[in-house]
């Protein structure tokens, strides 16, 4: 995930105007008399959430003539429930039944620009602006209300809200719908009214349905997959077979001929078809592919532990990202520990592969995706065809969540690349695993070197983390190059955008780099690698699942060093209460008990481990306790139990927070333990699942969550909380169960057994 939020692109430098939902520019105004000399306007009073990107009310609510309410997010539903926690959000402040709340999310004719759905940013931005945008219209709709009622009621008579309705003290009762023109909520936002307090919630911190469960499991049509437009051609693509091959011959005479083939596309390396039924286009590319010849190179890097050290020796842009000097502190040291840390690069391994439906109209182009981020999936997609971003509009429809940078994008601009050769016919192509597997970006390879110096009591009186990592995102939006795969293969291809690292305190490679703990002396030191031989990009936590279990790895190889227990070690160097209520919790839903022995029985040893994060230390506190069995013989490590203590603030949803703390220690454990791209020098080679293989569902642990509710504090983000902790507390559960620190991810059967040997 990464911090791209209200401007929607990585790197933006500098300010340009937003086109809002109703094609409204905001930011800048015309001076008056001017011949069209741009002013800036007076800088307006901050507004909550993502509203200081659009301004305008009815931007993003509105109430229906049939009493429906009508809610604009640019954020979307990726699986995380985001769409039911808006809905609830709005319905609770609105006093209306969820059914009445109608959602439009990620239209880029429709929504307001909110950036990316990612880094754990949804109810922060999107839920609070809906919820103050609620708050006014409902404190509108009560003023219309009471010019209505005039002198039928005392002018400090109170009304309240009910059921969509405005009520009188007397129980006269007036519909939203019928005040809705009289509270002229087509306005520019310039106040935020009182939203209700905590006594006054009925929906806000009660777990409730989600709204978009019922479909996907009765199958309803929702998907990308499922659209069906009439004429509608069905596609496919035919990829390189290596990041720098060339198209040196193929044969298209033997596709044309097949059966329901209607266009064959060439342009450069971009090969697309496009077929009357889909298991025609699929023949077709097949055909293409066997008669194709490439003239491939290889440059791809070692995939041995060779690459680590060579990715230290690589040219890097360097940054101090945190630093702090206590010399007197310094003086103290005793004794120093080292280590060094790996983790390989992964895939998101989508249960499903990427599709898009796209469709030419006069000129303009309309793709439907599964995109993270429709609007920068826009500029690209305009940017790739010479167009005005007007004349491109994307439309979000559910896919399999990627939870980063995967296919979805891509796929819309190879959609439309075959469109745009059917004379108006729309396309739905889809991706073939294979294609997923080979071309989506994968989270980079990272090296994290810890260094830190304990005094004579075992307090932490240096700590070093230097970490090598390549970029952790290469998004569409970035306005220096465009970052859609078939641009780059096209006969005038298109540039990409140079690599860069988000800055703190969100983050990319140093995500999570810098520790919350209290530590007299500390440098966190960040060498961005610009070169990308593999394709690399956003993968959910960018840099924080790697540098969390480092140092959270390291805090038990300390608290080991120091001879503390590793609970009492953290509580010792966090002064931090939110941080400290959560560890204290975690631990006591485990039973865990200083001094405690791994057991070994049957050549099974089984051991526990704890971690802590504050994801992006700005979002969900989160501790965890991992149980780990490492069965001796063959090298498999499982997680039979995990435990988790989480505070995010104010809670939404409570079955949504602690549904996405348990779905993110899951797919944790399945990178933790299994998942590693394969590759050689010249290929990435995972084809199918067998090559690729992630946690199946009798391998899935037991876990308990327990939530800390803050009703008083703000929502922050609980989407990516767990997946460093989790990795940390397996590694440190392994370590306890054998004696023996795993250092490398993930912590396959091949190296438990060396470590073991």
């Amino acid at each position: 995930m990464n911090a791209h939020t209200l401007l929607g692109g990585r790197g933006l430098r500098r300010r340009r105007l937003l086109q809002g939902a109703a094609g409204l520019t905001v930011g800048f105004t015309l001076a008056p008399g001017s011949t069209g000399v741009l002013a800036q306007s007076p800088a307006p009073a901050p507004l909550p959430g993502s509203m200081n990107s659009y301004r305008r009310l009815e931007g993003w609510l509105r109430v229906g003539t049939d009493g429906t309410i009508t809610i604009f997010s640019g954020k979307v539903e990726l699986g995380q429930g985001i769409a039911t926690a808006l809905t609830q959000i709005v319905a609770d402040e609105l006093d209306v039944e969820m059914s009445r709340i109608r959602l439009v999310s990620g239209d880029t004719a429709r929504s307001p620009n909110e950036g990316v759905t990612a880094g754990s940013l949804s109810v922060e931005q999107s839920g609070v602006a809906l919820r103050h945008a609620a708050a006014e219209a409902r404190a509108l709709l009560i003023a219309a209300a009471r010019t209505r009622l005039g002198g039928r009621i005392a002018p400090d008579a109170a009304l309240a809200t009910r059921d969509g309705f405005v009520v009188a003290p007397g129980g006269e009762r007036i519909a939203y719908a019928d005040l809705a023109s009289e509270a002229r909520l087509e306005r520019e936002i310039v106040q935020t009214p009182r939203a209700k307090p905590v006594a006054e919630r009925r929906l806000i911190g009660r777990s409730v349905e989600r709204v978009d469960i019922p479909g996907k499991v009765t199958g309803a049509p929702m998907y990308v997959q499922d659209i069906r437009l009439p004429g509608m051609l069905h596609g496919r693509v035919v990829r390189p077979p290596s990041p720098r091959a060339r198209l040196v011959s193929i044969d298209e005479a033997g596709a044309r001929a097949l059966p329901g083939v209607v266009v064959i596309v060439r342009d450069g390396n971009f090969i697309g078809v496009a077929a009357e039924r889909e298991e025609q286009a699929a023949a077709a590319v097949a055909s293409l592919r066997a008669s194709a010849r490439w003239e491939e190179v290889a440059t791809l890097p070692p995939s041995d532990a060779s690459l680590f050290a060579g990715m230290k020796k690589m040219a890097s842009e360097d940054a101090v990202v945190s630093r702090k000097t206590d010399a007197a502190a310094l003086a103290r040291a005793t004794r120093r520990v080292q280590a060094d840390y790996t983790r390989a690069f992964q895939l998101h391994a989508s249960i499903g592969p990427s599709c898009s439906v796209a469709q030419w109209q006069d000129g303009k182009l309309t793709v439907w995706s599964h995109a993270q981020g429709p609007f920068q999936q826009r500029a690209d997609l305009a940017m790739t065809f010479g167009l005005p971003p007007a004349d491109v509009r994307v439309i979000h429809r559910d896919g399999s969540g990627c939870y980063g940078h995967n296919g979805a994008d891509d796929v819309g601009l190879d959609a439309a690349l075959v469109a745009r050769a059917t004379n108006g016919r729309p396309v739905k192509l889809q991706w073939s695993r294979e294609d997923e597997f080979q071309w989506e970006p994968c989270g980079s390879a990272m090296v994290i070197g810890m260094q830190a110096a304990l005094d004579a009591d075992g307090r932490i009186v240096d700590w070093n983390h230097e970490l090598w990592s390549h970029t952790h995102s290469m998004r569409p939006g970035d306005p220096d190059g465009d970052n859609l795969l078939a641009s780059w293969h096209l006969a005038t291809p298109k540039r990409q955008s140079p690599a860069r690292n988000i800055p703190q305190p969100a983050g990319g490679g140093d995500r999570n780099a810098i520790p919350l703990y209290d530590f007299p002396n500390q440098t966190v030191t960040n060498h961005l690698i610009p070169e990308m031989p593999v394709r690399v990009s956003a993968l959910r936590t960018l840099g924080a699942y790697a540098n969390v279990f480092a140092l959270e790895s390291f805090m038990d190889e300390l608290a080991l060093a120091a001879g503390s227990d590793p609970v009492a070690f953290r509580l010792r160097h966090m002064k931090d209460p939110r941080a400290r209520a959560v560890i204290e919790k975690v631990a006591a839903m485990a039973g865990w008990r200083p001094g405690t022995q791994a057991t070994t029985s049957s050549g099974i040893s089984r051991g526990y481990g704890l971690a802590f994060a504050k994801y992006k230390n700005l979002a969900v506190y989160t501790a965890v306790i991992a149980e780990v069995s490492v069965e001796r013989a063959t090298g498999v490590v499982k997680v039979p139990r995990a435990w988790c203590a989480a505070d995010a603030g104010m809670i939404i949803n409570p079955d949504g927070f602690a549904n996405q703390m348990e779905g993110g220690m899951i797919q944790s454990a399945s990178w933790t333990l299994l998942e590693a791209a394969p590759y050689d020098r010249t290929r990435m080679l995972a084809r199918a699942w067998s090559d690729y293989p992630i946690l199946r569902f009798s391998d899935v642990p037991r876990i308990e969550v327990e939530l800390i509710d803050r009703p008083e504090e703000p929502p922050k983000g609980v989407g990516e909380g767990t997946q460093g902790p989790m990795a940390a507390a397996i590694g440190n559960a392994f370590a306890h169960a054998t004696g023996v620190r795993l250092r490398d991810l993930p912590l396959t059967p091949a190296r438990v057994k060396a470590a073991l040997a």
